[in-house]
């Protein structure tokens, strides 16, 4: 043999330099306690004709995240999975075919999943340009609850001038939503339930009449003051609630059903609860409607393939922003290290507006270094997520 050694170790492939992403991953149904924070060892991340790089600085809490952590949101592929369908951040990498972003646009954000995470590779024409004197917080909170309110009242509902609306859940971020696009048209009446400890706060935002679910019939209140009924009603609840908001309309009036929260009763999914939900689903023949003069109609955000129609909408919606018509109200914002205190606020109905979740590692105090020398320090453990 030469003394010449073959260069084997030379060609040798060059090992994938690896990044961590902090993430937060549903690992299985059940409780608050399925959604862990954890760090991600994976390869620098690859664009595709068309995509953007997206560091997320901030995501939304939505009402289908609960359902999803409890088994109950079809489009949320099986666990384990990263959740969140909105978000907002800054652009680090742009891939081929892309020519209306570039690295360094603050963007707002939008995915069937996986945007609870640092770093998110998203198809370009799902990202939005933000106004400049928007927040990352706003941002996030407009996608979700802006869309599905301005789809379901001028899409579907067809709000005009001097029309009467119901809006159950009025205090949560479709609520607000439905309430400030309610505002846009002149002479809108806005029936609100909430609890009572909301009323001042959603009257000032524009619910016409708050009424407290809890200690009174909203039926009958809204009858005292509008015997005919409403002409839209905007149902997230499900249940014997349809079949309430099916007779409050007035004649030519549109009950719109984008939810189904009434299930959610608990931590963990109740079958006793969703089995309530599906007996006492409103069923009505066509020959009812006709008889009737009424519409019915169904809102999933997460179902709409009609790209144009969404870039359309969040067009609107963001040039509404800009001449100050709508402002997203922000209730309260949790680090990814306290996803489980997010979510029991939104489970609990205490939220007035959107729950923000913000990617930054949550800031821990310094501890008081010991005072004599010899004292020896105490043991820093790793922290595991």
């Amino acid at each position: 043999m030469s003394g010449e050694e073959a260069p084997t170790q030379q060609m040798k492939e060059k090992t994938p330099e690896l990044f961590s992403c902090r993430a937060l991953v549903l690992t299985g149904h059940g409780g608050y306690d399925k959604v862990k924070l954890q760090a991600k060892r994976q390869a620098e991340p690859k664009l595709g004709p068309g995509e953007v790089l997206l560091r997320v600085k901030a995501c939304g809490l939505n009402f289908a995240e609960l359902l999803g952590r409890q088994g109950l949101y079809e489009p949320l592929p099986p666990p384990p999975v990263t959740m969140g369908m909105e978000g907002s951040g800054v652009i680090e990498a742009v891939g081929e075919e892309v020519k209306d972003r570039k690295v360094g646009d603050r963007v707002i954000a939008m995915s069937r999943s996986g945007m609870w995470q640092e770093v998110v590779v998203v198809p370009a024409d799902l990202t939005f340009l933000m106004p400049e004197e928007m927040s990352f917080e706003e941002g996030a909170a407009i996608p979700v609850n802006y869309l599905t309110a301005h789809m379901m009242l001028f899409e579907m509902a067809n709000l005009k001038p001097g029309k009467s609306v119901l809006v159950h859940m009025a205090a949560g971020g479709v609520g607000i939503a439905v309430t400030q696009l309610c505002q846009t048209v002149q002479n809108v009446t806005v029936f609100g339930t909430a609890s009572a400890s909301k009323h001042e706060t959603i009257s000032q935002g524009g619910v016409t009449h708050p009424i407290d679910y809890r200690t009174k019939d909203y039926v009958e209140e809204i009858h005292k003051i509008s015997p005919e009924g409403v002409d839209i009603v905007l149902d997230p609840l499900g249940g014997t609630d349809t079949q309430k908001g099916f007779n409050l309309l007035k004649p030519m009036g549109s009950l719109i059903v984008f939810g189904a929260a009434n299930c959610v009763t608990g931590q963990k999914r109740n079958l006793l609860a969703m089995m309530k939900i599906w007996y006492n689903q409103l069923t009505l023949s066509t020959m009812k409607l006709m008889q009737t003069n009424k519409a019915i109609g169904g809102f999933h955000l997460g179902y709409l393939t009609d790209q144009q129609l969404i870039t359309r909408t969040m067009s609107e919606l963001l040039e509404l922003y800009r001449q100050g018509k709508i402002k997203p109200r922000i209730d309260s914002c949790y680090h990814f290290e306290e996803v489980a205190d997010a979510m029991r606020r939104m489970h609990e109905r205490q939220n007035i507006g959107k729950v923000i979740l913000l990617t930054e590692p949550k800031k821990t105090e310094a501890k008081p270094q010991p005072d004599k020398e010899n004292e020896a320090p105490e043991e820093v453990k790793e922290e595991k997520d």
